[in-house]
Parts: C-alpha cells; sequence; structure tokens
C-alpha cells in the first residue's frame, strides 16, 4: 500500500480531490488531502499572517502527526510552492514529488518571482476588493472561452464557482527560504502537464508569456513528465486519468 498526500492549489480546498479519493481506495492506497489555513472548510483563518510558509507548516504537520513515510507528495498548482517546502523540511518522509501542472520554485523565490505579472493583477485586486490584503478567486475566463480552471462543463462548474474562497497577498509574496536548496532534485520526482484540450491555441500561448517560463514544465534531466489533454484542475476533469497516472508512480 502506497502513501499519497496531494496538496491543493490556490483558492481550493481538499473538496477538489473529493472525485479521486474514493479511486485510490478502491486500488487499496492511502490518500490524505489536507486543507491549508484560510481555505475550504479552513476559511474563517484566514488572516494577512497567512503565507507559505503557514501552507509548509500545515502539511509538515499532517504528515508528522499521521506518522506518514515514504510518502508520494503531489503539488497541484500553488501547491507547488508547497510541497517545496515540505521536501526540504522533512525529506526523510518523503519518497516521490508530484508536480501537478505546479510551479517549481528555487529557494530564495515567491510566486511573484515565478509569475510576476500574474502577482502585479493580484496586488490590484487586493488594493481594490480586499482591504490590501485579501485576494478574490479568479473570475471565470472572457472572449466566450469560459471555464474556471479548465472546468467548463455542469454541475462542476458551479459546484468548482461555490466553494472558491479568498486567499491572503502573502502567500503569494512570501519566498520560499530551504535549508537545502537542491533537495528538489535529490529526490525522485514526476512533472504532470495539463495540456488543456479545448483552449484555442492563441490562448495557450498567452498563458504561457503571463506565466512566465519558470512555471513551465521542467527540461533538467532527472524528471520525469506525463501529460494529460485535460483543463488545470484535471482532478475534476479527468479524475480517473489522473488517478492512473498516480498509481502508476505507485507500480513502478
Amino acid at each position: 500500500m502506497a502513501t499519497y498526500v496531494c496538496v491543493h492549489g490556490g483558492w481550493h480546498g481538499a473538496w477538489c480531490w473529493e472525485k479521486v479519493v474514493p479511486l485510490f481506495r478502491e486500488a487499496g492506497h492511502r490518500l490524505s488531502t489536507p486543507t491549508l489555513t484560510g481555505l475550504g472548510e479552513k476559511a474563517h483563518l484566514l488572516t494577512p499572517e497567512v503565507g507559505v510558509s503557514t501552507h509548509v507548516r500545515d502539511v509538515v504537520e499532517a504528515i508528522q502527526e499521521n506518522r506518514l513515510n515514504d510518502v508520494i507528495l503531489v503539488g497541484h498548482s500553488y501547491g507547488g510552492m508547497v510541497i517545496t517546502g515540505v521536501v526540504d523540511r522533512i525529506p526523510e518522509r518523503i519518497g516521490h514529488l508530484v508536480y501537478l501542472d505546479a510551479v517549481v520554485p528555487r529557494d530564495g523565490e515567491s510566486m511573484a518571482d515565478l509569475a510576476p505579472l500574474v502577482i502585479k493583477r493580484l496586488r490590484r485586486e487586493a488594493r481594490s476588493h480586499g482591504d490590501g490584503w485579501r485576494v478574490d478567486p479568479p473570475r471565470e475566463l472572457p472572449f466566450g472561452i469560459g471555464g474556471l480552471y479548465g472546468v467548463t462543463q455542469e454541475p462542476d462548474l458551479s459546484w468548482v464557482r461555490s466553494l472558491l474562497r479568498p486567499q491572503s497577498l502573502k502567500t503569494f509574496e512570501e519566498p520560499l527560504h530551504l535549508r537545502d536548496p537542491d533537495i528538489v532534485s535529490k529526490k525522485p520526482r514526476t512533472f504532470i502537464r495539463c495540456a488543456g484540450k479545448g483552449f484555442p491555441k492563441v490562448f495557450r500561448a498567452v498563458m504561457r508569456h503571463l506565466l512566465a517560463r519558470r512555471t513551465l514544465t521542467p527540461t533538467a534531466p532527472g524528471w520525469g513528465v506525463r501529460q494529460l489533454p485535460t483543463g488545470h484542475d484535471c482532478m475534476i476533469t479527468m479524475p480517473r486519468e489522473l488517478t492512473d497516472l498516480l498509481l502508476e508512480i505507485a507500480d513502478s
């Protein structure tokens, strides 16, 4: 039996893994889906002081308190920041890192360093609508594209829309400081890219430009790279296919 810990992305909560939980149980594997402070069912804990270090601590404590070892640690989107901090804190408990359409930060970097144009917009949002520190979830895409995080079909779209919660600006601005700057390269690691089936090519090109090269699929040696032909929230739009990819890691 393998042990998985899946860390959700920005504005999400443990709820986003709801479709994959029973699939892991069917396969006989252990799956933990902690909710980060200030999000999901912990939205009432959101304060200006909640940062990426808070979220790293959330996951470290969840792994330690449950005495989990040889963990396949999955981080989705912003969750890539979190799992990088987690493996640096408790490397002895982590067996494999999975960056699920996620950022892969280096020592001293924040989300603002990785995606400066996006974070610039979030800062404006915080000043305009969030008392200077709170960032509301993104709105649906314009120009007839529609959807949130690649989720376009009902009832999933309404479900996602109803559960997204504001996030602290500090989580995007606080740098991630690592004790071992090379810790990620010392672990088996996989990057799963969501290819965005259904999105116009010009839109994907614009998004690559906005997010910057450092948020794209790693090309350095040592990375296993897989792909899913769906939008960003693949755990919602392709739960079975995602589960199969993650189970392959345990089998190998």
